[in-house]
């Protein structure tokens, strides 16, 4: 049998790219309800 090829990289690639995806994901919900999200903690500091 051949021996098979190292796949140390792998895993740290894969979790590099889960990373990329999450941050891409919050950046997107951010930018969409950015200002929202910002109006409700105003309020909730208004109040206290």
């Amino acid at each position: 049998m051949l021996p098979l090829p190292s796949e140390d990289g792998q895993g740290m690639v894969e979790y590099g790219l889960v990373i990329v995806l999450v941050a891409i994901v919050v950046f997107l919900i951010l930018t969409v309800f950015g200002s929202s999200v910002a109006n409700l903690f105003s309020n909730i500091v208004s109040h206290l």
